[in-house]
């Protein structure tokens, strides 16, 4: 059986030297040579998509890769298409890099320049770690072996526009809807989702945080499942200790929840730090919830001017959703979308707190009756996003694959703030 090799390697020079050699070896079939990182996430995400017989057996991480450095790379790749064996090209063979490449999940080390018996022997010794770990995963249902899951961070524009519900709503809907779905609390400081849902919980994100290798083992030991189904990643009950979570963390957790579940959803809160503004890099789409009120479109159009500034996110690459919308108010979606230059999403959420009050202090979000107008608009909106289960044979793309984004998972820059606000939806 030939061994599938995709090199990834942006200089021009090295992937001519790296393509030449593996020509040589036996029984190898080596691909076109990819020039970043985002085109490796994505060429592997479009052959997960297929099937995951279809993702080569060894990938080649050159060191001089970008523009995400090689380690958080092979981290990423290890995380995210596990049946796959990654091997780092390098100039630096020392014992440290040799310990931070097998920590980020490399399945070996070659040193520069290449030798056609190391090259030979690493690719050898990948492609039958990568063929055992099929042969395992062909036989176990708990792995969600697809190109990753949908991740969708919700934001507040400001405290108190019902961020925390929303979030809460769209995993429920992605759950009841047959995909396997989990939220994360990165409203550190003040995240109230154990308290929308009533459940208690030890453990929390900050367990996390500190752990370079997030094993399924790991993962789940600090995943709470809620009894509606969905996989609860908490934020800590002690506010300060959300300092903890940094933003290198944050790409950890996010790519292992996006490696397990089909849909991940993360609260961001209302403020940013470079935690949840990493969350919101990574995002397939990021979500920004406001009212229609001039504070709150006015701090929406600061959310939305600092992502830019901080090279987060693009304006055009922001969905808003108006909360508590009414048709007697004067700012309307049409005025929110040219005043925030974002997108606003179809569905509008009404303005109904009366029938929400009750679920909501009794910390019963999920029992909100079918026909509460607040859960149908919030239901709706999860469709439109594309996060609930599609039936067979229809059509996957439409109006929901216009709020999609080609986003791979990593970002570029981050800083600052972050905070809380939630409420009614």
């Amino acid at each position: 059986m030939p061994t599938r090799i995709l090199p990834a390697v942006g200089d021009a020079d090295a992937a001519r030297s790296v393509t030449t050699l593996l020509s040589q070896l036996p029984d190898a079939e080596p691909a076109m040579p990819v020039a970043d990182s985002t085109q490796l996430i994505d060429t592997l995400g479009r052959l997960a998509g297929e099937s995951i017989d279809e993702l080569p057996e060894v990938v080649l991480v050159h060191e001089r890769i970008g523009p995400v450095p090689a380690l958080e790379l092979i981290r990423e790749v290890a995380l995210r298409f596990p049946a796959v064996g990654v091997v780092l090209i390098t100039a630096d063979a020392s014992p440290g890099l040799f310990s931070a490449a097998m920590d980020s999940g490399a399945r070996g080390l070659v040193a520069l320049p290449l030798s056609y018996e190391e090259l030979a022997s690493r690719v050898q010794t990948a492609a039958a770690w990568s063929v055992g770990v099929r042969r395992h995963l062909g036989n176990s249902g708990d792995v969600f072996s697809g190109p990753g899951g949908t991740v969708v961070t919700v934001t507040g524009a400001k405290g108190g526009v019902g961020t925390t519900f929303t979030a809460i709503q769209l995993a429920l809907a992605a759950q009841a809807s047959g995909r396997k779905a989990a939220l994360v609390d990165l409203d550190l400081q003040t995240g109230d989702v154990a308290s929308y849902l009533d459940v208690q919980f030890r453990r929390s994100v900050v367990d996390l945080a500190g752990i370079t290798d997030i094993s399924p083992r790991v993962l789940a030991d600090a995943v709470f499942t809620h009894e509606s189904g969905v996989s609860l990643l908490l934020a800590p009950g002690e506010g300060e200790r959300g300092e903890e979570v940094t933003d290198r963390s944050v790409r950890q957790i996010v790519s292992a929840m996006r490696s397990r579940y089909e849909v991940v959803v993360v609260d961001c809160g209302a403020q940013m730090t470079g935690a949840n503004a990493a969350a919101v890099e990574m995002a397939d789409t990021a979500l920004l919830v406001t009212t229609p009120d001039v504070v709150a479109v006015r701090a929406a159009k600061r959310m939305v001017r600092m992502w830019d500034r901080l090279q987060i996110r693009k304006a055009e690459e922001t969905v808003t959703l108006v909360n508590r919308h009414s048709r007697n108010t004067e700012i309307q979606p049409p005025l929110i979308q040219k005043i925030t230059g974002t997108r606003v999403a179809g569905i509008a959420v009404p303005a109904n707190f009366k029938e929400l009050q009750a679920v909501v202090d009794a910390g019963r979000i999920q029992d909100l009756v079918s026909k509460s107008v607040v859960k149908q608009a919030l239901w709706g909106l999860a469709g439109e996003l594309g996060l609930v289960g599609t039936p067979q044979g229809a059509d996957k793309g439409g109006r929901n694959a216009r709020f999609r984004s080609d986003r791979g998972a990593f970002g570029t820059r981050r800083r600052r703030g972050r905070g809380s606000g939630e409420g009614e939806g």
